[in-house]
């Protein structure tokens, strides 16, 4: 995964240029040389025709391409002009319909076509001098679509796959810096984004269509490139300090999604409220942070018996890990927030239509933390596909901290808390697994009396419910007013103990 992340970036890189104040003097040359070098070191050997008459040098027949592991990928951009203005500042003019033709072949697939960039015919603006390039940009309206695609060698229609990209008023600004890494800060504004896509198996009713918009888009970010010979060594640059951080965020979007799988299909809208996406790339790992506020879905299907609407006040996911090996210990972290969640009352009613339960939305929130040790580079795919032939370990878990749980849902709240290490020197108490050592702490509210509910609607028999009170005597305390609480620990001699009864 991680290695398919940073080819992505290596992707995006010229779109990214194409689509984007110290006073010093700038030529043409300087500008494109900063561009051919940016290109380089991210991997990829840049050629082009240069002609330079005056003031103005116009590239043409641009192309780049890259290799990594018997895959390919190669893009052949239009010409462009850099025009010196007279006042230190080169104009980077496109015209107003910019192909970038794109050729990929991996895993023993060819795949070529072409994107056409359209737009209102703005220059970029470059200032600054040739130590620290800022690259500002802006177009009242700009789109990207699929102009053409063959997939080994064979031409994809128009009606078989398409693909269309608009935005309106974009500003981009970048600077760019060139020392002994080069680093740059990227911000960018629209005020909307719309995208269409589709796919249609030419052999089958397979297919998939895909269309939305988010208005009020903004982006930030960072980014550090070292010089290092193989830019492609994902571990080398991580090694040697690259690192990307981001903050994307939006003030309300809407998707539908509509498709078959043979005689099965579906259909699928949803809209929110606005969200944020974080995304961090570093020597210390990968890390991601995604909220999505006031969120609904609409989902109906030939295998669903009638349409459901689903709501969350919010949608977050997190995660971070480590992507190198190290000897010493390294953070990870996962998290899940479905807050507010909200059921139709259609769906209510399938279990209880007489309403003994209590309808609110319900909650679920899972934070962990914790540290372990990588034994192997997770990008480096010859180190993984030993780990992966089952030869050797991964790594290993040395703690985890349960910074929050919380289920909230029919009138019952279950609320937790705890802290363990790990022994891994120590795979025999607990049969292969590393020794756990620490306690968990956990309160239940509302039980007893949704297993009463349960048993009057007839969902639960007096057997299971006797059951789940007996467990739940075995492993928690009463603590008045239908609560229950739980001290489950793990000591270091093995044993594991609920409220100081030793279980094992």
């Amino acid at each position: 995964m991680s290695v398919s992340l940073i080819r992505g970036l290596g992707f995006v890189a010229p779109v990214m240029l194409v689509a984007q104040a110290a006073h010093a003097d700038l030529s043409a040359q300087e500008v494109w040389s900063d561009w051919k070098d940016y290109m380089s070191s991210t991997g990829y050997e840049v050629t082009a025709s240069e002609d330079l008459s005056g003031n103005t040098l116009t590239v043409s027949d641009i192309k780049m391409s890259m290799d990594i592991e018997g895959d390919s990928f190669g893009m052949t951009m239009g010409t462009l002009e850099f025009v010196e203005n007279g006042d230190g500042t080169v104009n980077v003019v496109m015209p107003g319909e910019f192909p970038m033709a794109f050729d990929i072949n991996a895993e023993g697939e060819a795949v070529t076509g072409t994107l056409l960039y359209t737009h209102d015919g703005s220059p970029m603006v470059v200032s600054g001098d040739a130590s620290e390039m800022e690259y500002s940009y802006s177009a009242a309206t700009g789109a990207i679509t699929l102009a053409d695609l063959e997939i080994d060698g064979e031409a994809v229609p128009s009606d078989i796959a398409a693909l269309t990209i608009n935005v309106t008023d974009l500003d981009s600004n970048t600077v760019m810096k060139i020392g002994d890494v080069r680093a740059y800060t990227q911000s960018m504004t629209m005020a909307a984004l719309a995208y269409d896509f589709m796919f249609q198996d030419p052999d089958s009713d397979d297919g998939a269509k895909i269309d939305g918009a988010m208005q009020g888009l903004e982006f930030t970010g960072d980014v550090t490139v070292p010089d290092i010979a193989d830019p492609t060594d994902v571990a080398a640059m991580l090694k040697a300090g690259m690192a990307y951080t981001g903050t994307f965020t939006f003030e309300s979007g809407n998707s539908n999604v509509k498709g078959a799988d043979g005689s099965d299909t579906f259909e699928m809208q949803t809209s929110s409220q606005g969200g944020t996406f974080d995304i961090g790339l570093s020597p210390d790992g990968l890390a991601y942070d995604v909220t999505q506020t006031d969120t609904t879905l609409n989902l109906m299907g030939s295998d669903i018996p009638f349409p459901i609407a689903l709501s969350m006040e919010e949608l977050g996911v997190n995660f971070a890990m480590p992507l190198t090996k190290s000897d010493e210990e390294q953070d990870f972290a996962l998290g899940l927030a479905l807050r507010e969640f909200a059921v139709p009352e259609m769906l209510w009613g399938l279990i209880d239509p007489t309403g003994e339960l209590p309808h609110d939305p319900a909650t679920l929130v899972v934070d962990m933390s914790g540290t372990g040790k990588l034994f192997f580079d997770l990008v480096d795919e010859e180190q993984m596909a030993v780990v992966e032939s089952g030869e050797e370990a991964p790594g290993e878990l040395n703690s985890v901290t349960i910074n929050e749980v919380l289920l909230s849902a029919a009138g019952a709240e279950l609320t937790g808390t705890g802290a363990f290490t790990f022994d891994n020197s120590d795979l025999e108490s607990f049969d292969g697994m590393p020794a756990p050592s620490g306690e968990a702490n956990l309160k239940l509210v509302g039980a007893n009396t949704l297993i009463d509910k349960l048993i009057g609607m007839g969902l639960m028999s007096e057997d299971d419910a006797m059951g789940a009170r007996m467990m739940m005597g075995m492993f928690a305390v009463p603590a008045g007013d239908d609560t229950l609480t739980s001290k489950i620990e793990v000591n270091d001699d093995g044993h594991v103990l609920a409220n100081g009864q030793r279980l094992k």
